[in-house]
């Protein structure tokens, strides 16, 4: 039974560290801030899920497992929360909205002057 454990503990923690290890790859490689962030929650929460799931039968006692369950729906949403922060201030940034900074890489506004030009 103890080697049926380990194999268990050892596939979902090691396909847990492959789901964060391509969520880091996605954070890097994507474009813009919003497929970044898609792909960064969505491969860090199956990621924790399986580390969690992994040491789940490694838990001493229900405690330390409620414990493990407890940490990760923190984690969940705490992630959340703070992916629709990230969200929205991107999206308002690529929008110009008052109050948001430009990228220092985005080209300054020019004036434009359709007729003729001042003396």
């Amino acid at each position: 039974m103890s080697v049926a454990l380990d194999i268990v503990t050892i596939t979902a923690v090691s396909a847990g560290a492959f789901f964060f290890l391509a969520g880091t790859v996605g954070l890097l490689r994507f474009p813009d801030a919003l497929t970044r962030l898609h792909a960064l929650t969505k491969a860090d929460n199956l990621g924790l899920g399986l580390v969690v799931l992994g040491l789940l039968p490694r838990a001493d006692s229900l405690r330390d497992g409620l414990k493990l369950i407890c940490i990760w729906l923190l984690v969940l949403l705490a992630g959340a929360t703070v992916s629709q922060l990230i969200a929205r201030v991107a999206l308002a940034s690529e929008a110009g909205a008052p109050g948001t900074r430009q990228r220092p890489d985005s080209p300054a506004p020019t004036a434009r002057h359709d007729g003729p030009q001042p003396p």
